[in-house]
């Protein structure tokens, strides 16, 4: 939970007390409740029968893996949507398809804090999980920071909700994921989520839901003191289908990787499915959360993630889209989908769409040689003649190829795909290769090279925003929006501005900042390196500051003066 969400904020001392013993709370209760120890299998378990959800329909866990009904390993790869805050967004979902999302967890209200999302719409957010080919978590957002935000509702009373939904959902199970309530307990006394979490569960599966069940940690998510770790078997057992799968949230309390990485191993190495079900990346005046490890570890031990989140944060330092617009990511939302381990590189869709199953095993045809069809400074686009396949071709991912090596640097659903962050006047070889709904890779096509064009484009054609997301004593977080208001794309670039009262950049994504004195200039990100024609990119820093915060005065990019509005 981030005070960047739209929802509920933080108080700054809950925060603070959040941030100083979130590496205490976790080491002693390492130290107190190993994980082996904690979680210890069932006896079944051990002598080796299956469990329970390994018998169910539909997605289940099996020996502490989320599994789709044919037997299928499903790792969730997606991203978080506001929907009860923005239902008329229902484009939403094709959009985050089409980037290579294989999940998608959709914000609901039970109506105690929000409108109610009633039974027509929630089978509607259904149907359109089902036809843009998205497993479906369906959450209710009112239980957020039960016992400190006196707003929030209870888990009784979202069991109820999901009950009353009981014939929308029932012959789902096979798409979508109940998550009973979102950070159903704040920082006060959370050793109280356990008891209407464990009742929560069984009066569900009580009144006949045989969906898989996603349960959210307490303190906001994140579970700084280790309650969901120490209780976690009790929980899990407490379901009689044995379809329980419990869900982190990871923001600043995460900002070092053995936190991390100690974290969700205690889960795997006890056979106790878990997931990310949020995280963020840019920083704030609270920490810096290490997205790079979470992400890493998730694809390590194949455990899912999803990101928060699509757009409308009341501060969009978390919207991966701005504006609900899939063409403007911003630098989270490039990190998301196109970096390491992100969604394009690591994501597979749900065999239950397509005829791919676990027993697939051939791969795709090589797709023919790439053709360059577009090159700009900072950019190119290719194409290439399709594969085939023994069932069908699910997706192409394009390889950037040098010294025996190859990384992923774009993914497409079509036959095209455009890269972006190059450098000007360099040779790049490309190739590409095509996968399969089970996850089949073909060989590599023949490679194509193309040389970006030379030079940056000027500046002139600018404007700039400039804001203070949040102060604090000694600091405060900023945002730079930097438009383009051209007619032709920018890149590479450098933005320059000077700081009044002695403020110094600490952190800064999106780009890199130096400083001398007053005077700031930035570098962009390889992800925010060109600014399309009438495209946006947005930095965001922290900063140390005084008793006077003044904005800065102008802003240049290339050299040349931008407008200020």
């Amino acid at each position: 939970m981030r005070p960047a969400r739209r929802d509920t904020p933080r108080t700054l001392p809950a925060r603070l007390l959040t941030g100083l013993a979130a590496l205490i709370g976790l080491v002693v209760v390492g130290a107190l409740c190993p994980g082996a120890a904690l979680a210890q299998s069932p006896a079944a378990r051990s002598a080796g029968v299956p469990s329970a959800g390994a018998q169910a329909a539909g997605l289940h866990i099996g020996d502490g893996r989320l599994l789709e009904g044919n037997g299928n390993d499903f790792v969730m790869r997606g991203v978080n949507h506001a929907h009860t805050w923005y239902p008329g967004e229902t484009q939403s979902l094709a959009d985050v398809k089409a980037l290579g999302a294989n999940s998608v967890r959709v914000v609901l209200s039970d109506g105690h804090r929000w409108s109610e999302n009633g039974p027509a719409d929630v089978a509607a957010v259904i149907e359109q999980c089902k036809a843009n080919r998205l497993i479906c978590v369906l959450e209710v957002h009112d239980t957020t920071g039960y016992a400190e935000d006196a707003a929030a509702g209870t888990l009784d009373h979202a069991a109820d909700y999901w009950i009353g939904l009981k014939d929308v959902l029932a012959g789902q199970e096979d798409y979508v994921i109940v998550n009973i309530g979102n950070e159903p307990w704040g920082n006060t006394d959370p050793a109280g989520w356990t008891e209407p979490t464990v009742a929560a569960v069984k009066k569900l599966r009580a009144a006949g839901l045989q969906h898989a069940i996603m349960v959210d940690a307490p303190n906001w998510g994140q579970d700084w003191q280790g309650v969901m770790r120490a209780n976690a078997r009790s929980v899990y057992d407490a379901d009689p289908t044995g379809n329980l799968i419990f869900s982190i949230h990871m923001y600043s309390v995460f900002d070092t990787a053995q936190e991390i990485t100690d974290y969700l191993n205690a889960f795997v190495d006890a056979e106790l499915p878990i997931l990310i079900g949020e995280f963020g990346g840019p920083a704030d005046q609270y920490g810096d959360p290490d997205e790079d490890t979470m992400m890493a570890t998730a694809e390590q031990l194949r455990l899912g993630y999803l990101a928060w989140s699509w757009s409308g944060n009341t501060d969009p330092v978390l919207d991966l889209a701005l504006d609900f617009d899939p063409s403007r990511l911003s630098g989270w939302g490039e990190r998301i989908f196109h970096g390491v381990n992100g969604i394009a590189q690591t994501s597979e869709e749900a065999t239950v769409y397509g005829d791919g199953a676990p027993d697939d095993t051939e791969a795709p045809t090589a797709p023919g040689a790439p053709s360059v069809t577009a090159v700009t400074d900072s950019s190119v686009t290719l194409g290439w003649v399709a594969a085939t396949d023994d069932t069908a071709v699910s997706g192409y991912d394009v390889v950037l190829v040098g010294d025996g090596t190859s990384s992923t640097v774009a993914s497409s659903t079509t036959t095209t795909a455009t890269v972006t962050g190059l450098t000007a006047a360099t040779t790049y070889t490309f190739a590409v290769h095509a996968r399969d709904a089970a996850g089949n890779r073909s060989a590599r096509s023949a490679t194509v090279e193309v040389t970006t064009d030379g030079g940056g484009t000027p500046g002139g054609a600018c404007s700039v925003g400039y804001r203070v997301v949040g102060e604090w004593p000694g600091g405060f977080q900023g945002e730079i929006a930097v438009r383009n208001t051209g007619s032709a794309a920018i890149g590479p670039w450098t933005l320059a501005f000077a700081f009044a009262d002695g403020q110094t950049v600490t952190n800064m994504w999106g780009g890199t900042a130096t400083q001398d004195a007053g005077a700031v200039s930035v570098a962009p990100a390889s992800y925010t390196a060109t600014i399309p024609a009438g495209g946006t990119v947005t930095l965001g820093f922290t900063a140390r500051k005084g008793d006077t915060n003044t904005a800065p005065a102008a802003f240049r990019l290339n050299g040349a003066v931008c407008a200020t509005p």
